[in-house]
């Protein structure tokens, strides 16, 4: 009996401490003119509620305090804006008192002159340098040759696999096709280690900034200093050779006719931001593109009378130029349709440069602001039956201009590889449906946030078309 009640004793004091720490956090944000919302606990917040739940956890504090409210997550106190006109106005209007503003894990990991971490005229510089990487001219004459003939290589010879798991085939087509444009000179078991190395560091970057032994932020930290020995390695070997380049690095690199001279660091930060950048967007929607079109026949058929037409008016080992890239219209509209429904993207995050009013509120300096872009895509005022898979919805009129296009970003942040992106997943998609049908194996459950994921793989059996 006397176990009991001291077991019963201890358990009423935890509940207090936990109460207390509840209420204390919660009191501490509770400055006059924030939104409403609620805090979490000290340091970790609500990221677990967040990561675990996911939509539905937004849904729930929609419901309870509407759509502009505050929380804690990712280690920051955070604002989430699910109010459609409101956050095309945040993403366009960076120059007034609001920043990106990524979590302390990413910004630690991708690194300081990451992209998304700079502003101002490092943002120019760092912006600049991308978008002359995957400039037209860049895309015609190095990048989409060598695309073209790394997924010709890569798609060859699935049907004589039992099963796909087109789930670890694209993670790892997306890295080899974006390293090979990065620096094509590298060899097998160069390729293994940076992509050893790539792996641990994205899982670590959305991760609590907690820095002990095995937490996936350590984990992270780890991985992104290898990955740098691993280029820096690169850069000096390409050095003493005093050979010219061609592939991204080489550019990057070069002093003369260089309108973007970056520093050592400042280039691994740019290597890392292509590769970041692109993985998870190229590879989900691959993978997503497969899963709608295997189930929509229609939309199936349509896309493969497209591609059949490209190579009907090509040689059999002609490869794609950026002319057919351009003319698969519909392809286009199965990529926007596929990145909307599959949400791969389910918001970008902006930080507080002063205090700000926004939405009658007083939002302090250094908040970040979660700009929550998901629900958008499923919002029925903007799209006829939003759950429903229908390419022909971006044919029919041009969405790609509508003020809530949000797919890509938006204003300065609008992401400056979307075409070489789109290209990757147009070669892809060509070569799997000219060469093969497809079903599946079956029974695989897919995740959808924070990550699209099929924890189980995504199978199918693949034969020739």
């Amino acid at each position: 009996m006397g176990i009991m009640m001291m077991m019963f004793g201890l358990l009423m004091i935890i509940v207090c401490i936990c109460s207390a720490l509840l209420r204390w956090n919660q009191m501490r944000y509770s400055k006059k003119g924030l939104p409403p919302g609620t805090m979490g606990w000290p340091i970790f917040g609500e990221t677990t509620e967040f990561l675990k739940q996911g939509p539905s956890f937004m849904k729930n504090q929609r419901l309870r305090y509407g759509s502009f409210f505050k929380s804690h997550i990712l280690g920051c106190p955070t604002i989430v804006s699910m109010d459609a006109e409101l956050n095309r106005y945040i993403l366009m209007n960076e120059s007034k008192g609001l920043v990106s503003g990524y979590p302390q894990s990413m910004l630690d990991i991708l690194g300081t002159s990451n992209i998304a971490a700079v502003h101002g005229p490092s943002h120019r510089l760092m912006r600049g340098s991308l978008i002359s990487l995957t400039s037209p001219a860049m895309m015609k004459e190095h990048l989409l040759p060598k695309i073209d003939a790394f997924m010709r290589s890569y798609l060859s010879g699935w049907d004589a696999f039992e099963t796909v798991d087109i789930q670890e085939k694209t993670k790892h087509m997306t890295f080899l096709s974006s390293l090979l444009q990065i620096a094509e000179t590298l060899e097998k078991p160069e390729v293994e280690e940076y992509r050893t190395e790539f792996f641990k560091l994205v899982e670590g970057t959305l991760s609590v900034p907690i820095d002990l032994p095995g937490t996936q932020y350590r984990c992270g930290i780890q991985a992104r200093n290898n990955f740098d020995r691993l280029l820096t390695k690169l850069m000096r070997k390409r050095r003493e050779s005093g050979e010219t380049y061609t592939d991204m690095l080489g550019y990057l690199m070069k002093k003369e006719d260089n309108r973007y001279l970056l520093t050592d660091k400042e280039i691994r930060d740019q290597v890392l931001t292509i590769l970041y950048s692109g993985y998870e967007t190229v590879s989900v929607t691959s993978m997503m593109a497969l899963k709608y079109l295997h189930d929509h026949p229609k939309a199936l058929e349509e896309l493969r009378k497209e591609h059949l037409a490209v190579r009907d008016r090509k040689r059999p080992d002609e490869p794609l130029n950026l002319d057919d890239i351009k003319s698969m219209k519909f392809t286009r509209a199965v990529i926007f349709e596929t990145s909307r429904l599959a949400t791969v993207v389910n918001g970008v995050l902006r930080k507080t440069t002063h205090d700000l009013e926004l939405n009658g509120y007083l939002i302090p300096k250094g908040w970040r602001i979660y700009v929550y872009t998901r629900e958008i895509n499923y919002d029925t005022s903007l799209y006829e039956d939003p759950m429903i898979f229908n390419p022909w919805r971006w044919m029919e009129k041009k969405m790609e201009s509508m003020s809530y296009f949000l797919l890509f970003g938006g204003g300065a942040r609008h992401c400056p590889g979307k075409e070489l992106g789109i290209s990757e997943v147009s070669s892809f998609i060509h070569y799997f449906v000219t060469r093969y049908k497809w079903e599946e194996k079956g029974g695989e459950k897919l995740v959808v946030f924070p990550r699209v994921s099929a924890p189980k793989g995504y199978h199918l059996r693949v034969s020739p078309y």
